[in-house]
């Protein structure tokens, strides 16, 4: 599966720790670029009556900016440029991988956990920062008998501690497999020949439609958790 493996293009070692400039990081640099560069040049003439491209970069704002007010409320709107800069990222390197001999950053679960882990503890650091020692309140569910208190506390807690790797492997998992699969039925097309090949065809470019479909809604899901979990850091309305 050579589609998965990481190259150094710029060996580098920094106090004895390999630093070196990769694919990947080669096309998180791409990604965040062609973001850069669609938004600044779709918003230039900021028309009242809207280009194909202004269209898009308005309806990818207001997408963003209605799940962050529907889920954390209007004041998770100082928020917004962190959710919107997160579903843009993972959309842009999702999608960039969809592209034939390109490589897709998100099937490494290195990558995923980073931004997950960075989700995390900023929710956490922004729970303790807005309530301070009450925060720990969250895990301690409302209207439960006192004798319960301890296994449901225990259980909350590791429920909350595992979400950066259920939010990483999600995404990973997701991407991963689906670049699996079409690896799987491109090699079924040159196996089975030119008769046998076009079924193995046929069902490679309906999941190639349904893959591009995923790698959306893997973008949203990882965006939508972000403002749960901030909803939670803000509110704690969970319990």
């Amino acid at each position: 599966m050579h589609q998965f493996e990481i190259e150094r293009i710029i060996p580098l070692k920094i106090f004895g720790f390999d630093a070196s400039f990769t694919n990947s990081a080669l096309f998180m640099v791409i990604a965040a670029t062609l973001i850069t560069l669609f938004t600044l040049y779709a918003m230039r003439r900021r028309a009242l009556i809207p280009s194909r491209l202004q269209s898009v970069a308005e309806i990818s704002y207001e997408f963003v900016s209605n799940m962050v007010r529907d889920n954390v409320g209007t004041d998770g709107m100082k928020y917004f440029p962190l959710v919107f800069t997160l579903f843009m990222f993972v959309l842009a390197l999702n999608m960039l991988g969809m592209v034939p001999y390109s490589f897709t950053v998100t099937s490494h679960i290195i990558v995923t956990f980073a931004l997950a882990a960075f989700i995390f503890l900023g929710v956490t650091l922004l729970g303790f920062w807005k309530h301070g020692v009450k925060f720990l309140k969250f895990f301690v569910p409302e209207g439960v008998p006192f004798v319960m208190l301890p296994l449901l506390v225990v259980i909350e807690v590791i429920s909350y501690l595992t979400r950066p790797l259920s939010l990483s492997v999600r995404l990973f998992a997701n991407m991963m497999a689906g670049h699996t699969m079409l690896k799987v039925f491109g090699a079924f097309v040159v196996a089975l020949g030119f008769l046998g090949g076009w079924a193995a065809l046929g069902f490679m470019v309906a999941f190639t439609g349904l893959e591009i479909l995923v790698a959306f809604l893997q973008a949203y899901v990882f965006a939508i958790l972000t403002c749960i979990y901030l909803n939670d850091a803000l509110h704690m309305h969970s319990h």
